[in-house]
This record gives C-alpha cells, sequence and structure tokens, in this order.
C-alpha cells in the first residue's frame, strides 16, 4: 500500500487543487509535495531495514490478458522516487516565485500530476502499465511547457517536443505488444500471455528478432533522454518552457529514458543490446563533444545549460552501454547529482532573469558585488557540474568514465572530455554574468530572499552528501545493477 500511496497521493492532491485558490492553493501543493516527500524517506528506512517484499503490490487489471496493475519498489526505482520527491518541492517553490503566472493554481495541480506519472514509471513492473504511466508524464508537460511560456513560438516548440515523444512511445508500444505475444501464461492464470516484467525477463528470442525489436523499443527512451540524433526538440523546449516545466524536464523527465534502459531494455533485449552496442556508444560520445562544443558557443544562460545537459547525458548512455558494472552505477549516481545540479543551474538562470529581465550574457557582469549568497550558490552547482572531488558530480562520472574505459580505451578518452569542455563553458558563464566589467544591472541587483536560499540549501547538501557518502544510495542500487548485468550476460 505504500508504493501506492506514493504513486496516487499526488494525483489526489491535484483533484484537490481545482477547489483552492491563492495562498490556499500554494500551501497545499506544497503540503502535499513536502508529504510525499516525507513518505518516501520513510519508504527509503523500511526498504533499508526489510528489503523490496513489504512494496509489491500486484492487482488484476484485465484479466483475460494476463495484464496486472503490478508496482513495486527496489533499490533503483527508490533511488529515484527519492529524486523526485526532493525535486518537486523546490520545483513547486520556483513556481510560487512567478506571480505573473495565470491560473496558478492549475500549474501546481499539472506538476504533481506529473509527479504521479513520473513516479508510477519508475515502479511499474508490468509492461502495458509502465506505457501507460510513461504516457501519462507526457499531458502534463505538454501543458506546463505550452500554456505558460510567453515564447511566441511556444506552440511549435511544444508541438515539436509531443511529437518526438509520442512516436517514439508507440514504437515502444509496438515492441511490448509483441514481446507481451511470445509470452506464455502466468502461474495460475487463464489468459494464454502476460506482461509482467518477469515474463519478458523469462523471453528467449533469437538475435535476430532482437536486432529490430531494440530499435523499437529503444526509439522512446532514445528520444526522452534524448541522445543524438533524436534531441533536435530539446533545446528549444528547455530554453523557453517556464522556469518550473524546464526543471522537471531535465532534473527528472529525462531520467525516465536511462531508467528504461536499465529496466527493460538491458534485461529483456540483452542480444540486441549486444549488436547495436558499439553504434550507440558511438552515439552518446558524439553527443557528449556535440553538445559541449554548441554550449561554449551559447549567451543565452538557459540555452547554454540545456546543452550542457545534452552533453551530460550522453556521458550517462556510454555509462550505461559499456555493460560494465561500474558505467551501470556511475549512470544511476549521475542521475542523481545531474538532477540535482541542472535543477541548480537552471534555478540560478531563473533568478537573475526576474531580477534583471535578460538571459544574456553580454548583457551582464559584475552582479557579484551586491550577491554574495547567489555568487556561493551558483559557484556550488557549476563545481559540481564540472565534477569537482567531493561533490555528487565527480562520483558519476569517475564510474562513467571508468566503464567507458573498461569498454573501449579511447572511447573513455574522448568521453573524459566532457570534463575539460565543461569547464571551459561553465566557468566562462560564471565569469561573464557574476564577474568583469560592471553591467547596467550591478547596482540595482539584489540577493537571493530567504526562500530561495531555502530553495538551495537542499540542492548544496545533496551535492556534497553524493560527493561524500555515496554509499548510502550505491549500496541499494548494487543488487539491481548486479541482477541487470546477469539477465545481460546469460
Amino acid at each position: 500500500m505504500l508504493t501506492a500511496f506514493l504513486v496516487f497521493f499526488p494525483l489526489a492532491a491535484a483533484l484537490l487543487l481545482h477547489f483552492a485558490k491563492g495562498a490556499a492553493a500554494r500551501a497545499l501543493a506544497l503540503g502535499a509535495a513536502l508529504l510525499e516527500f516525507a513518505v518516501a524517506v520513510f519508504a527509503a528506512f523500511t526498504y533499508a531495514r526489510s528489503g523490496p517484499a513489504g512494496f509489491d503490490l500486484n492487482i488484476n487489471w484485465i484479466s483475460s490478458a494476463g495484464i496486472n496493475f503490478h508496482l513495486g519498489l527496489d533499490g533503483l526505482s527508490l533511488v529515484l522516487v527519492l529524486l523526485t520527491t526532493v525535486l518537486v518541492p523546490i520545483i513547486l517553490l520556483t513556481a510560487f516565485r512567478h506571480e505573473e503566472y495565470e491560473n496558478p493554481g492549475a500549474f501546481y495541480a499539472l506538476v504533481l500530476f506529473m509527479q504521479t506519472g513520473l513516479l508510477g514509471v519508475f515502479t511499474a513492473l508490468d509492461a502495458f502499465v509502465f506505457y501507460f504511466f510513461w504516457e501519462v508524464a507526457l499531458i502534463p508537460i505538454y501543458f506546463l511547457a505550452g500554456a505558460w511560456s510567453r515564447h511566441e513560438r511556444r506552440i511549435q516548440i511544444t508541438f515539436k517536443f509531443f511529437l518526438y515523444t509520442i512516436i517514439g512511445s508507440l514504437f515502444m508500444l509496438a515492441g511490448f505488444v509483441y514481446l507481451y505475444l511470445q509470452t506464455g501464461p502466468a502461474a495460475g492464470s487463464l489468459a494464454a500471455h502476460s506482461s509482467d516484467l518477469q515474463a519478458f525477463y523469462n523471453l528467449k528470442l533469437s538475435a535476430s528478432e532482437q536486432a529490430w525489436l531494440f530499435w523499437l523499443v529503444f526509439a522512446a527512451f532514445a528520444v526522452k533522454m534524448p541522445i543524438f540524433p533524436f534531441h533536435t526538440w530539446q533545446p528549444d523546449t528547455y530554453t523557453e518552457s517556464p522556469a518550473p516545466a524546464t526543471m522537471l524536464l531535465s532534473g527528472i523527465m529525462l531520467k525516465m529514458g536511462i531508467y528504461g534502459c536499465l529496466r527493460w531494455l538491458l534485461p529483456v533485449l540483452p542480444l540486441g543490446v549486444s549488436q547495436w552496442q558499439q553504434l550507440v556508444e558511438v552515439l552518446a560520445i558524439i553527443g557528449i563533444v556535440y553538445g559541449a562544443i554548441i554550449a561554449i558557443r551559447q549567451d543565452d544562460m538557459k540555452k547554454l545549460i540545456a546543452y550542457s545537459s545534452l552533453s551530460h547525458v550522453g556521458l550517462m548512455i556510454a555509462g550505461v552501454f559499456s555493460l560494465k558494472a561500474m558505467g551501470l552505477q556511475g549512470a544511476v549516481v549521475q542521475m542523481l547529482a545531474h538532477g540535482v545540479n541542472v535543477v541548480g543551474m537552471f534555478l540560478v538562470a531563473d533568478a537573475i532573469e526576474r531580477r534583471t529581465g535578460t538571459r544574456s550574457l553580454p548583457d551582464l557582469g559584475g552582479l557579484t558585488r551586491r550577491t554574495p549568497l547567489l555568487s556561493v550558490c551558483f559557484l556550488v552547482m557549476l563545481l559540481s557540474t564540472v565534477a569537482l572531488p567531493l561533490t555528487g558530480g565527480f562520483v558519476g562520472e569517475f564510474l562513467l568514465l571508468a566503464g567507458v574505459y573498461e569498454f573501449n580505451m579511447w572511447a573513455g578518452a574522448i568521453a573524459g572530455l566532457t570534463i575539460i569542455f565543461s569547464a571551459v563553458y561553465l566557468l566562462r558563464m560564471y565569469q561573464r554574468a557574476m564577474l568583469g566589467p560592471d553591467s547596467t544591472y550591478s547596482d540595482t541587483i539584489t540577493d537571493l530572499s530567504g526562500t530561495e536560499l531555502l530553495m538551495f540549501v537542499p540542492l548544496i547538501g545533496l551535492v556534497f552528501w553524493l560527493g561524500l557518502f555515496p554509499g548510502t544510495f550505491m549500496h541499494l542500487t548494487e543488487p539491481v545493477i548486479n541482477g541487470i548485468l546477469t539477465l545481460v550476460s546469460r
């Protein structure tokens, strides 16, 4: 029941928000998000004591077809549930700062509705339940990114994002239907087939079948992460969406694709993965270098961070497809670190834009003199993003690079350029915005408020927690990673 509460409580709160206005809506949304986080922390302590057995929810849904509403938690799901529940309250607080948003109650409700979709994806143990929540998560972000954007091309940009995502999802659905039809009946079921995750794991498909099924299933994950060349929707969507929507997309939603590879793609289609492994590694490494080079050339802070995210996601994909324990473990740690880092960076960009009305680096400069708190928070998030030792970014990238290097020395060497490139474009951004010659905003800009500082405190705490005590999360995911590698090598 705890798993069901985690997934559906945000939806219940979102429905209640339609009856709340103004301050009451803000209080209800934030209170629900904080309660959800508290329940997730309780679930983590319970899991550490008793394991995953108490978190399994398996209810007949379409019994004639062998489809059950099956949810559950293991170490991999748990760390992403924790990431989601810790970031959503911060994202809501960011939305509170934008009083110009029309119908804010609907905005907060959509954020919580999306949280249900995200948590459903991370806990689904049935293929069609996974697909259901995958689509559920798309609906609110489409409206969040489109309806509340002030960009004149918002309809075109969000439709492109929607089109990419829905087409990729349909390919995945086709792959799941084929896999479902290859299964036998589940124990005790009268249905001819089963869509349970374990039934998919038990399939014995030929190498030729897995070769083409790989692209059907991988299509949805490739778009969502995104991986080069399926990334063209990402920069404009990240840049022109409202700040909270951008944080949801970059901090949590892209993790759906990486999680999908770990949970569904690698264990279900190991022969297909081995056949296309080198091609995906090449695409990932192209994304690393391409995203970094384009980021160096950007003057818009949000677009620079968007391309930076593309580069860092490329490294995570390379780590996953290295099929090495350190690469997979590094991808999990980096999902956490990247979620924290990218939300922090977009939070900085939003704070500067609200105070100055611009994100253009040539128009900024000399801001640090009047914003010591903002400068320190900006610097901490930046240094974690460039993988400074003792920060979460360092642990994740070290493990990822070790895994990629173990797969191929030259791939590891090229992937390692992400650290050098990220230092170039991020330190350049900091220098041009916070240091350098004074701008017209140097004497008028104000420092972080108490509420804004409150948003940064948990992010900075997680930066150093992940950097100093990564074992907190790695011991949860290590058995799952080992299980995935066992299935891949069968």
